[in-house]
């Protein structure tokens, strides 16, 4: 503040010239008081407002490291099932690779089992003529003559022997037809004429007494079951056939159990990966 103040010299006494300095004394003074005021008040306003802004700045530091924090946590969490997860995947995908080719090799090996029994167990039990059953009264069993048979005796080294032939004839279901009675197929290719063909050996009196027992068991049993052709076409009737109904059963069983196993392994895995499947999806929903 400037004051401008205009007075005649010759005007002022000395007690007026010591009250005029006093009174401009004072007025510096207020007028100094008044220029110092605001500037400390702006002062003080400056430093409040930089130290609120330095304590609001922290406080925002603070939440953004709490936040970041929980992000942090939340991504480690996350990463953590994630990477379990995975764990879990990786651990079950091969199981389930060895599992199917598991059931693949069992489904293969029962179609290659069903390949060689039916070349070899279904066509004989399809091409025999004998299928019908029922019982057979012996009427004669004699020894005719003796028959030759070959064995193996070393490398390149073949010999004969003998065995006595064996023929039965017997009726079926005693209805007057007479037919000749073989032991089963293999007998009736081998000898049309004997009822059983033994394995042949040096020891020619040993495949005598086998044949002898035979006949006397047959004399014992006048009633045997047999199986015949019902077209009457093969006049020779069979004590028992290689190939019949249990055989065939059996021998088709085994088969059927493991292609029924291995469809069931591959079911079961299917089965399994689509409730994962579904078990995740579900979870994502929920999130």
């Amino acid at each position: 503040m400037n004051l401008v103040v205009k007075v005649h010299l010759s005007e002022i006494t000395p007690d007026a010239a010591l009250q005029l300095n006093i009174k401009l004394a004072v007025i510096r003074h207020r007028s100094f008081q008044q220029s110092f005021r605001p500037a400390s008040v702006r002062t003080g306003g400056h430093r409040s407002s930089g130290k609120m802004f330095f304590v609001a700045g922290a406080k925002n530091a603070a939440a953004a490291g709490r936040g970041n924090e929980r992000r942090s946590m939340y991504q480690k969490f996350r990463d953590v099932d994630i990477l379990d997860k995975k764990k879990t995947v990786t651990a079950l995908k091969p199981g389930e690779d060895r599992a199917i080719f598991l059931g693949l090799g069992m489904i293969l090996s029962s179609v290659m089992m069903y390949f060689v029994l039916g070349i070899t167990i279904l066509r004989s039990y399809a091409d025999s003529v004998w299928t019908a059953e029922g019982v057979c009264v012996v009427h004669n069993s004699t020894v005719t003559a003796d028959m030759n048979c070959s064995y193996n005796c070393g490398s390149d080294c073949w010999r004969v022997s003998k065995y006595p032939c064996l023929q039965v004839y017997v009726s079926i279901n005693n209805t007057g037809r007479v037919s000749r009675l073989s032991h089963n197929e293999e007998t009736q290719d081998a000898s049309s004429d004997c009822f059983y063909v033994p394995r042949c050996q040096r020891d020619s009196v040993a495949m005598h007494t086998v044949i002898m027992n035979i006949s006397e068991r047959l004399k014992v049993n006048q009633q045997v079951p047999c199986f015949y052709d019902p077209t009457e076409q093969q006049e020779t009737v069979l004590l028992s056939r290689l190939f019949d109904h249990s055989v065939v059963f059996h021998s088709l069983l085994w088969p059927s159990c493991m292609i029924t196993g291995g469809a069931l392994i591959i079911l079961m895995v299917k089965l399994t990966q689509y409730l994962s499947r579904l078990c995740e999806e579900i979870g994502k929903i929920k999130r």
